[in-house]
């Protein structure tokens, strides 16, 4: 698969280099601790650490000591034996650690003689780039990350670069190819339906093996996982949940949703908290691939093939919950005709108070975080058997990148409990390390959090991705936009079943028969 430069779009963001009030300068000669707790300050700091993070530390407080000019130019580190005892670590791993600094052009290993400084850092330093979707800013607060990262890593520079597809999900390979294999950017992020595409399109060459993350969800680190090769770091995750606001229930005298919900509560909810002319009841982006399957996961079943390599839904769950879309969509006060385009637009709804329900992720609470509005979350109401949407990102190194070191210290830093622990304090997201995201207690009211946040942890039994669908990312296209035309009225139920049929055959009869004929 070949692409050309002029289909991608793309466009520079500067850093805001200056420190967040937030964010507090580690005291000197205390060791910058990249597992530590993230608070409202950044000063918090852990007694255990692995040898890895001990070497880590001990790496960047004599970088971020040689580009201050704490060690000058021409002066000698601390002996071998002191680093040792000063970090808990072998001479061996003193030595490894050093040999990094001699790549880097910071000091001169003299036998016999020791580590002398030859270079403060300036004439060193690297950049990196972090290609990222737009959402990457609101999800994580990237610029404040970003910021401690510079803070932790004097030598690296990070550039970020924004991955606007102006043809849709539907293409992501086709827009970041050129990125990675033309070493535009060193880091991308990704969800796990991109990731699926890669391996879909045997692309996987694109993207440096990783380590695995034992902290990680087990469902995280599967999903970016290919023939036991971890290709892509996992940083968030989100179920796709019911949100609603408190106060329109409180003043209809209905009680909140909870866990036994069905689709035909929400819709009877829907239609005492809806007041035609003023408000409606409930309204999500359909077509976004986080939201209209659901319906069609919650069947129960899957897209299979006959033994005609075909595939028929008439007369089948799938068409059954296809069919309560529309009806749902249709109804006169329960859903309003906005032509959105995004689940931003939802939120702005909602945050109006034009809707009193909403289908959100967590990603996309964040959108709310400095509002005042009275809101809460619950589990997705189902049909016959409860079903989650789950939304996955990650970040991921490219295999072209010529700064791979520097690229992997911001992957690791991305991942490790410090920012971690940020993610969880500072954002509605969910963070990907399981024991940061189940902690129980601890968070400061500081910004709009749903009371139920926690109720993300009901989910997890029940949580599905696309690929539960048995569709190829080409097919899931295919079927949506198909499903577009269904439910705005211009093809018929029959008709869609037929072209499914047509659109969706197995491609070896696809073969068979251009044979044949």
């Amino acid at each position: 698969m070949r692409f050309h430069t002029s289909q991608m779009f793309f466009c520079y963001t500067s850093i805001d280099l200056k420190i967040m009030p937030e964010f507090v300068k580690p005291e000197r000669r205390t060791a910058p601790n990249l597992d530590a707790p993230v608070a409202i300050t950044m000063k918090k700091r852990i007694s255990r650490s692995t040898f890895n993070d001990r070497l880590e530390r001990m790496i960047e407080e004599i970088r971020r000591d040689i580009v201050t000019g704490k060690y000058a130019v021409g002066n000698y580190l601390p002996s071998e034996s002191a680093l040792a005892r000063m970090y808990q670590l072998s001479n061996k791993s003193v030595r490894k650690g050093l040999e990094r600094l001699v790549d880097e052009g910071l000091i001169l290993k003299i036998n016999r003689v020791g580590n002398r400084v030859i270079g403060t850092g300036n004439e060193t330093a690297v950049t990196v780039t972090l290609g990222c979707s737009e959402s990457i800013e609101r999800d994580f607060e990237l610029k404040r990350l970003l910021d401690d990262f510079h803070e932790q890593h004097p030598a690296i520079r990070v550039k970020t670069v924004k991955l606007v597809n102006p043809a849709g999900p539907a293409n992501y390979l086709q827009m970041a190819e050129p990125y990675l294999v033309n070493g535009v950017v060193d880091v991308v992020t990704m969800n796990h339906m991109n990731f699926q595409e890669f391996i879909e399109n045997d692309c996987l060459h694109m993207l440096e093996p990783l380590p695995a993350d034992p902290d990680v969800y087990p469902f995280l680190r599967e999903s970016f996982t290919f023939e036991g090769v971890p290709y892509v770091q996992p940083l968030a995750f989100s179920p796709v949940v019911l949100c609603y606001n408190k106060e329109h229930f409180r003043k209809a005298g209905v009680p909140e949703p909870d866990s036994t919900w069905t689709w035909n509560d929400a819709l009877r909810v829907a239609e005492r908290l809806a007041r035609p002319g003023e408000r409606f009841g409930i309204y999500f982006y359909l077509l976004s691939e986080n939201r209209w399957p659901i319906f069609l996961l919650q069947s129960g079943t899957a897209f299979a093939w006959d033994e005609n390599g075909e595939i028929d839904i008439s007369d089948t769950p799938l068409m059954d919950n296809i069919r309560f879309v529309k009806r749902l969509i249709d109804h006169p006060y329960l859903f309003p005709k906005y032509l959105t385009e995004s689940s931003d637009d939802v939120n702005q709804l909602f945050v109006q108070e034009k809707v009193s329900m909403m289908l959100s992720s967590y990603f996309s609470l964040n959108e709310l975080k400095h509002t005042t509005i009275p809101y809460d979350i619950s589990l997705l109401p189902y049909f016959d058997r409860p079903a989650a949407l789950t939304v996955m990102i990650g970040m991921a190194v490219s295999r072209h990148s010529r700064r791979k070191d520097a690229a992997l210290r911001l992957v690791r830093y991305f991942a490790s409990r410090r920012v971690q622990q940020f993610i969880r304090e500072e954002t509605v997201s969910i963070p990907a390390s399981k024991p940061v995201a189940e902690q129980v207690g601890g968070e400061k009211r500081k910004f709009n959090r749903p009371p139920h946040y926690s109720m993300f942890r009901e989910h997890l039994p029940f949580l599905r991705t696309q690929k539960d669908l048995n569709l190829t990312n080409e097919q899931f296209f295919l079927v949506r936009n198909l499903l577009k035309k269904y439910w705005s009225g211009m093809i018929d139920e029959q008709t869609l079943c037929d072209e499914i049929r047509k659109q969706l055959r197995r491609p070896d009869f696809q073969k068979a028969a251009v044979k044949e004929e």
